[in-house]
């Protein structure tokens, strides 16, 4: 506690600069005085009449004056008002004791388990990732736990890997499966633009007591402000660099990426900035790498493995920010509407998915025990409709025999109950015994 006050007290800056409120537009607040000593991404603290205290951020600069964001409401906050500049960038102080609690954007607790005790070492809230030629290579296979991902769209340490499923079919299911079976040594979820009544939930029944031991959670309701919205994806990334740091094997996931691209396309075009593909602004699609590039291989022991959740609109998996987050990531896991609406969960569609790291990563006996139960996959996809019609006849070509003799295995070994584990090599073994009739 000593430290931890010591450390406060050195944080104290040693003068006050201020300025004034001049206009305040919808999200936006102008304030004049101190432009010349404010650059992009600086703090202010804006005192409302009420004897509120608004956290803002300078998200741009017009006729000789800043525009600010607040991360709150602006209620209270008028012409003349007072804003407080802070002379320090935007930092935290992690420590290894946030391990079980959650968090809001800001670093502070909202579990009601009392304050957070900080770190000696600051942390840029918005760091740039490792020197790419300092960066160690991808290490071996992580075990995720979900038997699809395990064995057909395997992942090794430090990958980034995208789940991209429209509304409803299940991706915030799959993640809370990843967040309570995955094998790493510690978790950093990240809640961007969540449902308010559902994080509670994600607490309690996805993540449980033990998964939540072993995780740091980040939450931003849909309800907050875009810079908080933000700054959640922000803060969860450096948490994570944090317990990399230490050498841990670190487990990132991010729910949802698509949530933290609207929310800097409402800052965006609130700041003035022209509106691009579907409305998203430049500085969207010059933020996703700069928040996807932080996770990876460490330059030491450590690595962040990234998993982020794409909202693909309207079941359209070439739109902009799916195809954006597509190119920069290492691969993709797919999720189905039709997979999920005939029942099996999880809905990964095998065939659309791809791990960059596969084959390089199996052994050749198991790259072949794939590539065959993916050749069957395929055929009985594109005879499906024959098949359900009835068109077909037994024995016209063996290959579709075989894959028609197998789809039920194939799904049945590709569905998975939430509380079950499958660990990684029992996957391939399971496999190869539900295969072995086919020899």
């Amino acid at each position: 506690m000593v430290q931890s006050f010591l450390a406060d007290v050195r944080r104290i800056p040693e003068q006050w600069l201020y300025g004034r409120v001049t206009a305040v537009l919808g999200m936006l607040v102008e304030v004049g005085g101190a432009e010349r000593r404010l650059s992009i991404g600086d703090r202010c603290v804006i005192h409302g009449r009420t004897g509120s205290r608004v956290t803002c951020e300078v998200v741009g600069f017009r006729d000789g004056r800043a525009l600010l964001m607040p991360f709150g409401s602006l209620e209270g906050v008028g012409i003349g008002c007072k804003s407080e500049i802070a002379n320090a960038e935007p930092v935290i102080y992690p420590d290894l004791s946030w391990l079980g609690r959650v968090v809001n954007a800001m670093g502070q607790p909202i579990d009601g388990k009392g304050p957070l005790r900080g770190g000696p070492v600051a942390y840029r809230l918005r760091n740039a990732p490792p020197p790419a030629n300092l960066r160690q290579r991808v290490g071996g296979k992580i075990d995720l736990g979900v038997r699809a991902i395990n064995t057909f769209l395997t992942c090794c340490r430090g990958q980034r890997m995208g789940i991209f499923a429209a509304s409803g079919v299940g991706k915030s299911v799959l993640l809370s499966m990843l967040a309570r079976h995955a094998a790493s040594d510690a978790s950093v979820i990240g809640l961007i633009g969540e449902r308010g009544r559902e994080v509670q939930e994600f607490i309690e029944d996805d993540l449980g007591p033990d998964g939540l031991a072993r995780s740091i959670l980040v939450v931003a309701t849909s309800d907050e402000s875009p810079l908080m919205r933000r700054q959640a994806a922000y803060l969860t990334m450096t948490l994570a660099e944090y317990l990399r740091d230490l050498g841990r094997d670190v487990l990132c996931l991010i729910d949802s990426i698509t949530r933290f691209a609207t929310a800097q396309r409402e800052i965006g075009l609130s700041a003035g900035e022209p509106p691009a593909s579907k409305g998203y602004t430049p500085s969207v699609f010059a933020e996703l790498p700069k928040l996807l590039e932080r996770a990876g291989p460490g330059t030491d022991a450590g690595a962040i493995t990234g998993l982020f959740t794409v909202l693909v609109e309207g079941d359209d998996h070439n739109e902009p920010i799916s195809d954006a987050v597509r190119a920069i990531l290492d691969g993709h896991i797919v999720l189905s509407r039709a997979i999920a609406e005939r029942g099996r969960f999880p809905a990964v569609d095998v065939l659309r998915s791809v791990s960059r790291t596969v084959p390089d990563c199996n052994t050749p006996e198991e790259n072949a025990l794939v590539e065959r139960a993916r050749a069957m996959m395929a055929q009985y996809q594109d005879m499906e409709e024959l098949i359900r019609i009835g068109a077909y006849r037994e024995g016209t070509d063996p290959k579709i025999d075989e894959a028609i003799k197998f789809n039920p295995v194939l799904e049945s070994f590709l569905s998975q109950k939430l509380e079950e584990r499958a660990d990684l090599a029992g996957g391939y073994a399971t496999l190869e015994a539900a295969l072995a009739d086919g020899n």
